[in-house]
């Protein structure tokens, strides 16, 4: 019977403990739920994340040309002996070539000038209704707002091309200087032949020693000596030189284009 009563008690208290954990299961609260991401947070997490950079915007010849050595133009129009009309872009442009003088044909009030209806048919022969390349040398434009360029059709430099052939004088303005030897070197070659306009219209020019007491430097491509005496255009026999200040002969004449004895 002790026996007995002791399985009881142990029963019993078996029974009393297992009542005991499950209501403290039944009475222990549920776990909270996961945390939701807050609308900042979810904003830097996306803020964070790397983005698309926009595409860079395409050239456009709504403000300048663009930045390149050359640039291509179809010939829509000539002008006269040293400037075109192009289109570029869509754009129409006038181009005054570079380092060159042809005989006035179309300027306004002057007559035209010897061999200047043969230097602008040489040169429509040459560029009209073609593509050509238009080369930069430092200065964008004239006062004029004309495009100042070497002009190319295929390997040929219409600027050379033109002086080699009698149909241009040699007419540098710094800073547009790169190509004045070559332009030099080809006018004397058409001097000693007597081409063109040195044949037809002018007497050759002699070279000028740059260290000479007897050229005056503002007349850098031909030798005219500084005065006393004072000369002017009939006392020499160049037309259409360069004039550079100070100009003491005042061969420039009122409109200061830097050109000297333009008038035959």
């Amino acid at each position: 019977m002790i026996v007995s009563a002791i399985r009881n008690i142990r029963w019993g208290v078996f029974l009393s403990l297992l009542a005991s954990a499950l209501i403290l299961a039944a009475c222990k609260p549920p776990p909270p739920p996961p945390p939701t991401p807050s609308p900042a947070a979810s904003s830097t997490t996306e803020s964070a994340a790397p983005s698309t950079p926009p595409p860079a915007p395409s050239p456009s010849l709504s403000g300048a040309l663009p930045d390149t050595r050359r640039t291509s133009a179809a010939v829509t129009r000539v002008i006269d002996g040293d400037t075109i009309e192009v289109s570029i872009g869509g754009r129409t442009m006038t181009v005054r070539y570079i380092g060159i003088d042809t005989p006035e044909t179309v300027a306004p009030g002057q007559s035209v000038g010897c061999y200047g209806p043969e230097a602008s048919a040489r040169n429509k022969a040459l560029v009209d209704g073609k593509t050509v390349e238009l080369e930069q040398d430092v200065s964008e434009t004239d006062r004029f707002g004309r495009l100042l360029r070497y002009v190319y059709v295929g390997d040929e430099m219409v600027n050379e091309v033109l002086v080699l052939g009698g149909y241009a004088q040699v007419s540098t303005f710094p800073p547009d200087v790169r190509n004045a030897d070559r332009f030099l070197a080809a006018q004397q070659v058409a001097q000693d032949a007597d081409r063109g306009l040195w044949g037809a219209c002018l007497a050759p020019t002699p070279a000028p020693s740059p260290t000479s007491s007897d050229c005056d430097p503002s007349y850098p491509t031909v030798c005219i000596p500084p005065p006393p005496p004072d000369l002017d255009c009939p006392d020499i026999p160049y037309r259409r030189f360069q004039v550079l200040p100070p100009d003491p002969h005042r061969f420039d004449g009122s409109d200061k284009d830097g050109v000297g004895c333009e008038s035959d």
